[in-house]
């Protein structure tokens, strides 16, 4: 643990609070993928399968059951009272695009063949892909929502706090060696890397965000 897993971890909480706020506030679901979401959840799912076996410390479980339990709330809100207000005609991204190369991807290339390894795995790649069907959705929207604009910044944010994690951690562990995160993290990183140059320029004009093709 060091500090920029930390700032990470605590980026990634304030993204979750930002899209809780969003979808709080205007009571509508509009320009949120709820596939993206449905993704995260599986994530969430198959990584912490030791929620209840393997306990490192009140930190580390403390942010599994919150990304559990935030995500799982989300997805009722959008499936559920919300439903009436989320717009699943332009959140048509096929998801097994994402899940079906993630899991062969595990199969092929984990640490070891077991199960918890092999769900890691698979948790590590399909984490790197999740965010595709929001950002998807967000260029047929063009104009994206101030919110819903952070909250993505946010989890990129996130992503790149823990690539400085992994960095600071090789400049004193010459033993330390986690090659599926980096790689699936560098993925992630840079499908956030357009995104963000969009999120910067408008935030230097005072704009709301514009995604064009």
């Amino acid at each position: 643990m060091n500090i920029f897993r930390v700032i990470g971890d605590l980026l990634h909480l304030l993204s979750i609070i930002l899209l809780l706020i969003k979808i709080k506030k205007s009571k509508t679901c509009t320009g949120i993928s709820l596939k993206t979401q449905e993704l995260y959840a599986i994530v969430y799912v198959a990584r912490y399968l030791d929620l209840f076996t393997n306990f490192t410390s009140l930190y580390n479980t403390l942010f599994k059951i919150l990304y559990l339990s935030s995500s799982g709330y989300i997805i009722y809100l959008m499936r559920g009272p919300l439903n009436i207000k989320y717009d699943a005609e332009q959140d048509n991204f096929n998801m097994w695009y994402a899940i079906g190369p993630s899991a062969l991807l595990s199969l092929i290339f984990t640490y070891e063949y077991s199960f918890r390894q092999i769900s890691w795995a698979f948790s590590e790649y399909l984490e790197a892909v999740a965010l595709l069907p929001q950002l998807f959705m967000l260029v047929r929207y063009k104009e994206v929502e101030t919110l819903t604009s952070h909250y993505i910044a946010a989890l990129g944010a996130y992503r790149v706090f823990y690539v400085l994690s992994w960095i600071y951690r090789l400049s004193w562990d010459s033993r330390y060696s986690d090659w599926i995160s980096w790689i699936a993290g560098l993925v992630q990183t840079c499908l956030y890397a357009d995104f963000a140059y969009h999120y910067i320029q408008a935030r230097k004009r005072g704009e709301k965000l514009r995604i064009d093709l």
